[in-house]
């Protein structure tokens, strides 16, 4: 069983000890109503000083795996090497060793959200420049750490990264240019993970023999009317627009969608686009992103509803894109966005396992296992604390025939049940 945290939501020590500012110092520190009675992460759960008691309680939850990310701006102030911050390589060399003393295997998320600032002020995201600077960080902390860190994560939810900070305007940096900017992002996160897995795999995989992927975001969707043929196909739509839009080019074949890549051709093309808003992925990108995956990560809240919703005036927008509309059901209970769907999990996973996504890893890369992340949250006083699941699945599913001796009853408890069956 595991639990999973983000360096910013819990460390605080914003400016501690010769951290940069990230993204989200900036965010949060300009207010405007931006977040929850503009709060920001400067103290957060204060884990940067308070570690000892967070190992506390990993050790009586009995977790046996515990995911968590680096602050690039802690150990890379202004995101380069030029200079290395030793007080950030310290605090997150005591985790890993305290973590292995007592045998928690460390999942490690090189990137969750929190860009340097200064890698920002010089693009961020929609430049190019970024895919160098992310290999040049990834190259630092695999040979930092990876002696004793063994499963790394490169990009957290890459897909709703793009969405919900560069289509709605939500996350840093909190300019949203809707329809365009979203796929210039997506696309320089697919390349920076790919070329920081392959410095993995080409500088540091035989002398570590550590595993390297990125985390998804996946909701589960489900026709509003199960016998519309339009709401079928949107359903589809939906899936290959959120899902399948980063795992078919890093599992299958290096390419986007066919479904996406027409979506976005025919709508650019009506508004008056000389080409396509989607950026165009080159043979050469295509072969180097194939395959660029030692696991499956994917981390799951909730599930929708999805209507087919045609785009007569030509309206800019990811949904808009995909022509779909999104909800939930009503007789649905729920805390906040969150809707408690807990058969969306096995139905999640039931479609990664009949698609070829797992085929692919195990011709590729592994022979025999791969992980896959579920995520979920828990409502507590203060917000919400996301927790993550760790399934190890054999080849064969029905070599999966227990559930771990000290995992909760719950909907984590079904998925692990639900997965072992033969139609799992």
């Amino acid at each position: 069983m595991g639990a999973a945290t983000s360096a910013y939501q819990v460390e605080g020590g914003w400016d501690a000890d010769g951290k940069g500012p990230s993204v989200w110092d900036t965010f949060t520190h300009q207010g405007r109503d931006r977040v929850f009675k503009n709060q920001t992460g400067d103290v957060a759960c204060g884990s940067y000083t308070l570690w000892e008691e967070d190992l506390k309680c990993i050790k009586q939850l009995g977790l046996t795996h515990y995911r968590f990310s680096l602050s690039w701006s802690r150990l890379l102030p202004d995101g380069t090497t030029g200079f290395i911050n030793q007080k950030g390589i310290d605090y997150y060399n005591k985790i890993i060793d305290d973590l292995l003393t007592n045998g928690v295997t460390p999942i490690v998320t090189l990137y969750h959200f929190d860009l340097p600032q200064t890698l920002e002020d010089q693009g961020g995201w929609l430049s190019e420049a970024i895919i160098d600077s992310f290999d040049k960080y990834a190259w630092f902390c695999f040979s930092t750490f990876g002696d004793r860190v063994k499963h790394w994560i490169t990009i957290n939810e890459p897909n709703m990264l793009a969405l919900v900070a560069y289509e709605l305007g939500a996350f840093p940096p909190g300019v949203p240019q809707v329809g365009t900017k979203v796929y210039q992002a997506a696309h320089n996160l697919i390349k920076a993970h790919a070329r920081s897995w392959h410095s993995y795999d080409s500088l540091f995989r035989k002398e570590q023999k550590g595993m390297v992927s990125l985390s998804i975001f996946a909701g589960w969707v489900e026709p509003a009317d199960p016998n519309s043929v339009s709401d079928q196909e949107a359903t589809k739509r939906a899936i290959a627009f959120q899902l399948d839009f980063f795992a078919k080019p890093i599992f299958i074949d290096g390419d986007y969608p066919e479904v996406v890549k027409s979506q976005v051709a025919l709508m650019s093309k009506k508004q008056g686009y000389p080409s396509s808003r989607l950026p165009e992925l080159t043979e050469e990108e295509k072969k180097m992103i194939r395959g660029t995956a030692d696991f499956f990560a994917v981390q799951y809240y909730t599930t929708r509803l999805v209507k087919y919703q045609e785009n007569k005036k030509g309206e800019l927008g990811l949904l808009q894109d995909a022509e779909v509309e999104v909800f939930p059901d009503s007789s649905w209970i729920n805390l906040d966005w969150v809707y408690v769907v807990p058969w969306g999990i096995r139905k999640l996973l039931k479609y990664i396992k009949l698609s070829n996504l797992i085929k692919s890893i195990f011709k590729y890369i592994v022979h025999g296992l791969f992980w896959i992340t579920l995520s979920g949250t828990r409502g507590t006083a203060a917000g919400l604390v996301s927790s993550t699941l760790i399934l190890k699945i054999q080849l064969d599913p029905e070599s999966l025939t227990h559930q771990p001796r000290s995992m909760l009853r719950s909907s984590e408890t079904m998925v692990w049940r639900e997965v072992s069956r033969r139609d799992g």
